[in-house]
This record gives C-alpha cells, sequence and structure tokens, in this order.
C-alpha cells in the first residue's frame, strides 16, 4: 500500500469573522457511541512521548497538557482546519456595535462529568481564572446576566479577541466554578470538564486514563478540526508515557500502542513499506532558542543578537529533522498558509551565520568568558538535537557553552527560575494570531520585557481592516529580528505513526481523539 501522509493546512483567516456572530441557535445535539459502522468501543492506547507536568489546562502551554486535556475540556469558542473561530460550548455569540461586548449564548443541557449543568456562573469564574494565569484580556471583564449568557467586556475593540478565547495551546477551559475559584497556585487537581472523554486516573510515570463521558451531548454539525460533531466511540483512552522514541516505534511495530506521536525523522522511511501503520505529518511550528531576559549575560539584546548572528541554522534543522520535507528555514512567526498574517519582514536577520561578527558582539556586550547553560530535554529527540549542535556550534566559536540535560517535566519546572539557565530548547505551536507567541509575554518563562510588542498588538487590534492589520505585523516582525526574544531556528512537521486499524484520527496542533474508532 503507499503510506497515507496527511498535512494539515491553515488558510486565511476570516478577519471579519470577529465582527460578527456566528452560530445556529437550532442546533441538534447528539450523544453517539456507536460508530459509522454501526459499533463503537475498545481501547485506545496512546504511545505518548512525555508526561506533563499538570494536567491544568489554564497552567501552561506544554503540548504534553494541551494534548492530554482536549478531549476532557471545552472551551466558549474554538478552532475549525481553518483556524477560524466556530462556537463550541457557545451556542452563539453576537459582537455589539460599538465592539466593546462580546454576548456569548450557552447551549442548554451541557452536563459537566460530575453530573452538574453548565451554566453562566461556571463560565465567569473559568475565564477569570484563566485570564489571570494566561494573563490574556487582562483588562476584560466577564458577567453573567443568566443563566445562559455570557458577556465579555472589553475597554476598547477587539478584532483578535476571539481568537484569544479559541486559542488551543493554552486552552481557555471551563470547569466547574467551584473547581475554578478552590483551585490551589498549583494547579487543579480535579479534572473535571464537559468533554467527549473523561478523567480516570493519572498513574504517575505510566498512563493517564480516560474513559467515555456518558452523558456527553454535542452538537449536531460536521467536525471541522476542534469543532463540530465529537463522538466517544472508545470505552477508553490510555495516554502511555514512553519518553524513549525508539521503546515507541517498537511498541507500534508490535501493536502495543495503536498511535505513537513524535514518530523519529529516522524512522519515515522504514514504515513507507509497512502495511499496518499510516504515517500523518503535520505542520508543528518554530523551534527556538529561548533567551533567560530577566538576568545575565543574554538581558542584553545585543548578545541575543550575537547568538542569532552565530548559528549555522539548516545544519541544525538538518540534525534534528533529517530531511528537508521536515523542517523549512522559514523567518516569519507565522506559517506560509496564514495569508492575513504571514509576511518575510526582516529576513535579512534570519539566518546571517558569521561567527566573527557575533564574536565581536559578545565582547561589545560584556561576555568575559561566563557558563552559557543551555537547558534541553531528551524527552522529545528534535529538542535534544537542536541542543546539542547548537553547543557544538557555540564551543567551536570559543564560547563557555554547556548542556544542562533533564527530563521535560523537569525542564518546565526549571525554566520558571531564572538562576537555572541562559537558553532553554522548545518549539512553539501554530499560532491563530500573533498575539498568542508565548515568548512575547512578559510572564512566560524567558521574560520579555520590551513594551513595543504591546504597542503593535494594541495596533493589530484597533486596525481598520486585515491589510493593515498585516502591515503592523511587519512591523512587530522586524521589531522582533531587533530585540531577539529567542532565535528563531526554523520551521517543522512533527509525524505520528498511526495504526491502520485506527480509523477516523485527524490532527490540529495536536491529536484529535474524538471521533476514533477502532477497527479490530
Amino acid at each position: 500500500m503507499s503510506v497515507r501522509k496527511t498535512k494539515m493546512t491553515v488558510g486565511a483567516i476570516a478577519f471579519s469573522l470577529l465582527l460578527a456572530g456566528c452560530g445556529d441557535s437550532n442546533t441538534e445535539e447528539s450523544s453517539a457511541v456507536e460508530g459509522a459502522n454501526g459499533s463503537g468501543g475498545g481501547t485506545l492506547n496512546f504511545g505518548y512521548s512525555t508526561q506533563p507536568e499538570v494536567l491544568d489546562p489554564h497552567f501552561t502551554t506544554a503540548s504534553a497538557t494541551r494534548d492530554l486535556v482536549r478531549p476532557i475540556y471545552e472551551s466558549l469558542v474554538t478552532l475549525n482546519s481553518n483556524y477560524e473561530v466556530i462556537p463550541m460550548l457557545a451556542e452563539s455569540y453576537e459582537v455589539s456595535e460599538d465592539g466593546k461586548t462580546i454576548t456569548f449564548s450557552l447551549r442548554e443541557g451541557v452536563l459537566f462529568h460530575n453530573g452538574e449543568e453548565l451554566t453562566a456562573d461556571d463560565v465567569v469564574a473559568s475565564m477569570e481564572r484563566w485570564q489571570e494565569i494566561a494573563n490574556v484580556l487582562p483588562d476584560a471583564s466577564y458577567e453573567a446576566m443568566d443563566p445562559y449568557i455570557v458577556l465579555l467586556h472589553l475597554d476598547e475593540p477587539n478584532n483578535t479577541a476571539l481568537h484569544l478565547l479559541a486559542d488551543i495551546s493554552q486552552m481557555a477551559a471551563v470547569m466547574p466554578e467551584e473547581i475554578a475559584v478552590d483551585a490551589p497556585a498549583t494547579g487543579v487537581t480535579e479534572y473535571v470538564g464537559t468533554g467527549p472523554y473523561e478523567f480516570t486516573n493519572w498513574n504517575q510515570d505510566q498512563h493517564v486514563h480516560l474513559t467515555r463521558f456518558e452523558e456527553y451531548t454535542g452538537v449536531d454539525e460536521e467536525t471541522d478540526g476542534m469543532g463540530g460533531a465529537k463522538h466517544a466511540y472508545l470505552d477508553e483512552i490510555y495516554f502511555q508515557f514512553v519518553p524513549d522514541s525508539q521503546t515507541r516505534v517498537a511498541g507500534l511495530q508490535t501493536g502495543e500502542y495503536d498511535l505513537i506521536n513524535g514518530l523519529p525523522y529516522d524512522n519515515y522511511d522504514m514504515f513507507e513499506n509497512d502495511d499496518s501503520v499510516d504515517l500523518r505529518t503535520m505542520p508543528s511550528g518554530m523551534e527556538v532558542l529561548v533567551f533567560n531576559k530577566k538576568e545575565g549575560l543574554f538581558s542584553d539584546p545585543l548578545a541575543r543578537q550575537a547568538i542569532n548572528v552565530a548559528l549555522n541554522k539548516e545544519p541544525i534543522m538538518q540534525a534534528a529533522f533529517n530531511h528537508e520535507d521536515f523542517y523549512s528555514m522559514e523567518p516569519a512567526l507565522m506559517i506560509e498558509d496564514q495569508a492575513d498574517w504571514h509576511t518575510r519582514a526582516g529576513e535579512e536577520n534570519f539566518e546571517i551565520n558569521d561567527p566573527d561578527l557575533a564574536l565581536s558582539m559578545l565582547e561589545e556586550a560584556g561576555y568575559d568568558g561566563e557558563e552559557i547553560r543551555i537547558l534541553t530535554s531528551r524527552d522529545y529527540d528534535h529538542h535534544y538535537n537542536v541542543s546539542v549542535v547548537t553547543h557544538q556550534q557555540l564551543q567551536e566559536m570559543g564560547l563557555n557553552a554547556t548542556l544542562n540535560v533533564v527530563d521535560w517535566a523537569t525542564l518546565l519546572s526549571l525554566r520558571e527560575d531564572p538562576s537555572q539557565y541562559e537558553i532553554f530548547v522548545t518549539s512553539l505551536f501554530i499560532y491563530a494570531v500573533p498575539h498568542q507567541y508565548p515568548f512575547l509575554n512578559s510572564s512566560w518563562p524567558g521574560w520579555t520585557d520590551n513594551p513595543g510588542y504591546e504597542e503593535y498588538f494594541d495596533q493589530i487590534d484597533q486596525a481598520n481592516d486585515q491589510d493593515e492589520a498585516l502591515a503592523i505585523t511587519e512591523q512587530l516582525q522586524e521589531l522582533f529580528y531587533e530585540d531577539v526574544p529567542v532565535v528563531n531556528v526554523g520551521h517543522y512537521d512533527t509525524i505520528d505513526g498511526v495504526k491502520t486499524h485506527v480509523i477516523d484520527y485527524d490532527q490540529l496542533m495536536g491529536p484529535i481523539l474524538w471521533n476514533v474508532q477502532l477497527d479490530e
């Protein structure tokens, strides 16, 4: 057979969508457990690359949390396969004429996993908690008008507010009011949402177990990205934590796992001839080196510019992703398919590769041989390989660069402490709007404090049309290459390995496990 290679693409974001209501007040609801062929059930074993630090969707942008909680939680609105905003828990929404109020009409009869009905009070409490933790729309306020009407009040019209609410990476998830209000500072410990699967248990270092939520009520619309119909056909899902990539590969071959993420790029050719496995590639985002800008050498933008100037980026991407089909030397923050936001502004500063110039810049910035600690993890092969080649290039320049290799959960903890590193390696997802890049947020690890970004965000929010918004985005990207809060090493795809008996598996910035069936 020929191996199925599915690439998710991002279409143009409809700017006018943010200015008008959306949804159908007569949408029917359904709760189906029978499959398309009249059968359902079974256990899906997902060989997953790393254990999350938390399962609190408000708490982190980490993909391990994002991927595991999306079957559990839902939000007011979400993104379809073209990264356009569509309703989810909201039956519809409407933006006021002055652009300062968005009215959300909630679907009635939606149940939490604890059996309680979703109401506006739950939404308000959840959104206030998400707003505080994620620092999104910080000047907005939420109001429950009646049990099924929620108002979002904005100080000024904001053309990207709905996209921020629909963000997948740090989901504006709705949970019961009492859980949101009483949550400890370290994150919720009761994982109660409205999604098609409910949390059963988390066996540390082994698995997270989800089971079908029998009382789930979804919308009777065509599935599209993160929205539309969601059927919990499976009895249960196990996210089996398997940090070693070759162990995941072996488990996929033997059938121990029905699905694995992070299939090593070196194994792609091997599976092309395996009739029992489909390979799915998906645009994942941007590989980055994140500078600690709170203290030390890289609090100086000149030192950050020097590292960007020094690196030969293509060999770094080649080492991490093995073949040019899986990466691109893309200077833009947004991927090319995002026509509304993609710009190559600043590309002359993307790949200079001049170590001598970089050394003179570092000398001017006051570098005197102090240690440059690169924090990384083997839990993601591509992060580790990027770290190794970057480390090698910096050492070849004569810099005192060192590697600190830890598991991913430890990295997520250490990156919160500015005394622990100078650089950490990660990747950034595809986002619907530039605002969502966490490294432009002053509270995110790395601590970017340049007020210019917020000024450009405000201008984008207030733009009269998308052409004006794109022109401002060009200026924002120019600032990015002057300020260098992170080094954009390049963009890349990820590969999932899926056994052919897994039906209707989809992806959008990670796995989509509702609607999946097993043909065994």
